[in-house]
């Protein structure tokens, strides 16, 4: 494999205060958390041949682009849970094909829960459909495809709890109210500051978030060496009852 794009610079650190503000949190009493996989599947899951996304309505599932072969699917527990199923899908060939799973992950989402409205420190997650286009974090690329940007700049600050300290070792950035093609803690906001931003997959502390969504170490490095810029990745992501009604 290689490395999509040249490791990118990092971005001014003003985009340090928005990281801690968006995507982590320094007031959770974390669990332990197992870099070997908190509750993953076996590898080689595998679901009956599907034409769709399992458990999404027909609202979310138009909005997936014609073109996405890789769909990761976030199924939060409840509207106000922070528990959730991430599940990685792949389409078997051109877009007539059908959706295999390939992996999933039990993880975390914002600790309050989950929003149709996100805005800024609601400590939930927007439910929607996003693009996944970008990659970086504290550590160097594990063989990722997507574009990478590794940089301190992303350090979680060492007045969180330690548990927290590596959430910003692995990230890959969810296109929300962000623009596509930059570092994930660039701190450009589209919609305006009070949308938030800075939401994230990245690396789980063992209990919910500000708004991102947390899986384990493995986790991340399996998600960073097989999501695909040339497949068109995208992330679904909601609590499950407004994930099946949209």
């Amino acid at each position: 494999m290689r490395i999509a794009g040249a490791v990118r610079t990092a971005v001014a650190m003003a985009a340090c205060a928005l990281l801690v503000t968006s995507c982590g949190s320094g007031d959770d009493s974390a669990k332990k958390n197992d870099d070997a996989g908190q509750g993953e599947s076996d590898t080689h899951a595998r679901a009956a041949d599907q034409k769709r996304i399992p458990d999404v309505g027909d609202g979310l599932q138009s909005k997936i682009p014609e073109n996405s072969q890789q769909v990761l699917a976030v199924y939060g527990d409840g509207e106000d849970s922070a528990n959730s199923t991430i599940v990685l899908y792949a389409k078997s060939g051109p877009k007539d094909a059908t959706w295999e799973k390939k992996h999933s992950w039990s993880g975390h989402n914002g600790k309050k829960g989950w929003t149709t409205n996100h805005h800024e420190d609601d400590k939930r997650s927007p439910v929607g459909v996003f693009t996944l286009t970008d990659g970086g974090g504290v550590l160097a690329a594990p063989e990722a495809k997507l574009p990478y940007s590794q940089s301190a700049s992303m350090q979680a600050p060492h007045y969180w709890p330690k548990s927290h300290w590596h959430d910003f070792d692995y990230v890959i950035a969810i296109d929300y109210n962000r623009v596509k093609g930059t570092p994930p803690n660039d701190p450009t906001r589209p919609q305006g500051k009070e949308k938030g931003g800075s939401i994230w997959v990245h690396m789980d502390h063992g209990s919910g978030t500000s708004g991102c969504v947390s899986l384990s170490k493995s986790g991340m490095r399996y998600l960073l060496s097989t999501l695909d810029p040339k497949l068109h990745p995208v992330v679904v992501m909601g609590d499950k009852a407004h994930l099946k009604a949209a």
